[in-house]
């Protein structure tokens, strides 16, 4: 079964609620990329009416992770993943429509093929960039992703 955009989107409603209530989407992914979008509103919003730096967060999650889940599904191997580390950099207010862009899927095939011959857990990070629709950039995120072979 492919992955596509709809399906982690349906994904999202029933397994990371609070991420969909706040309008996180997926709105492009691939073998080489994802791309996760939220927009600007009142449920989603911090009080200096710019989008929350926590709603930010789980979109740019969300494209590192997503990217991390079919890797995981294509090498039909039962592998753990989870979230060691993250850092974040923000440089523009959020508002309007954020993209968060992930192009790092290559990153995840090495380690699960290192973890796979190996046994042993693998760390990578992971970069995500937000950017308006200007294509300015707002933040910067990057998550340091564990996985390991059940």
């Amino acid at each position: 079964m492919e992955v596509s955009s709809q399906k982690l989107n349906s994904f999202l409603m029933f397994k990371l609620p609070s991420a969909w209530l706040c309008g996180v989407r997926v709105t492009e992914i691939d073998a080489t990329h994802c791309v996760t979008a939220v927009r600007h509103r009142w449920i989603n919003q911090n009080p200096f009416n710019s989008l929350y730096f926590a709603v930010q967060a789980m979109a740019a999650e969300l494209s590192t992770g997503a990217l991390v889940m079919i890797e995981i599904r294509a090498s039909k191997t039962p592998i753990s993943m989870l979230v060691a580390q993250n850092r974040s950099r923000f440089t523009k207010k959020a508002t309007g429509k954020i993209s968060f862009i992930c192009n790092d899927a290559n990153l995840v095939s090495t380690a699960i093929e290192e973890a796979i011959k190996t046994g042993e857990g693998q760390t990578f990070w992971m970069r995500s960039r937000g950017l308006n629709e200007e294509g300015q950039e707002v933040s910067v995120f990057e998550f340091e992703w564990t996985i390991k072979v059940r």
